[in-house]
């Protein structure tokens, strides 16, 4: 069977492939009655898009069931043409007016919500060699424009670019537990893997008759001053996100049994502070 494609849709097609049209859905969220994305899910669509830009779609046409391959139950694919009014992240080659593929959800009567005119902000790849075209990266890559959405994108996208950074957390490495001359009395420092190769390391002390406190390190030297990550910040993001549920067994291997159930106890600690990745 072979599906029918407009013209004017066959190299978004062509580039995305059918297999990848679930990616390309959108959702609409509406700025009244709903909470917002959280910083995580914000977070995560900022790092996974080459562009992020803030549009007003001009027209939206709704394309036939033949011509939505992988579309999802209680969804509708439009051909929608927007005006960039902010490129907030991206290539300077944008297109101030811009074309893609998106799937909205249908309401309880089957109809689309209304398109044309809405205001939307846009997390999405560029295709090479046409500056006009976009894809969006994920099933909610298109969320309505809302003040506080829009002043998040932005910190989020600024954090990112950032000299001090924080990289992203591809695992973990060494930990080590030294106790003290006290019972009770201890330390623990636990080195994280980044995807560019900086140290980044976790310590959690422990003193009698005090509550456990833990610090991460951006450097070969720990500061003794240094805290946790504030939470909803690209820091607190790279861990919360970053770190594998526990702690590795080859990370302890070299460990006496007594020192590493210690330092996989302060690993979980770590864990409980930063809250789960939403």
């Amino acid at each position: 069977m072979q599906w029918i494609i407009p013209a004017r849709l066959s190299i978004a097609l062509a580039a995305a492939g059918c297999a990848a049209f679930p990616a390309l859905a959108t959702q609409i969220v509406a700025e009244s009655g709903q909470v917002g994305p959280s910083y995580a899910a914000v977070a995560g669509r900022v790092l996974g898009a080459s562009a992020v830009i803030d549009a007003t779609i001009r027209s939206a046409t709704r394309l036939k069931p033949e011509e939505s391959p992988g579309l999802r139950p209680g969804h509708a694919r439009f051909y929608v043409t927007a005006d960039v009014g902010a490129l907030i992240r991206g290539p300077a080659g944008v297109a101030t007016r811009i074309s893609y593929l998106a799937d909205v959800p249908l309401d309880f009567r089957g109809r689309p919500p209304k398109l044309r005119k809405a205001r939307v902000l846009l997390f999405a790849r560029t295709v090479p060699g046409r500056p006009a075209e976009v894809q969006l990266t994920a099933p909610d890559a298109q969320l309505s424009w809302t003040p506080a959405l829009d002043a998040l994108v932005r910190t989020i996208a600024r954090e990112v670019v950032a000299a001090d950074a924080p990289p992203a957390i591809t695992g973990v490495g060494n930990a080590f537990h030294v106790a003290g001359t006290l019972p009770g009395e201890g330390e623990t420092q636990i080195f994280l893997n980044t995807a560019d190769s900086r140290p980044v390391s976790l310590s959690i002390l422990r003193r009698p008759g005090e509550q456990r406190r833990w610090a991460v390190a951006l450097s070969e030297i720990v500061d003794e001053a240094a805290g946790p990550p504030p939470r909803d910040t690209l820091l607190w993001y790279r861990l919360a996100c970053g770190l594998p549920p526990a702690l590795p067994a080859r990370s302890v291997v070299a460990m006496e049994p007594a020192d590493a159930a210690v330092a996989r106890a302060d690993y979980q600690f770590v864990l409980r502070a930063l809250g789960p990745c939403r």
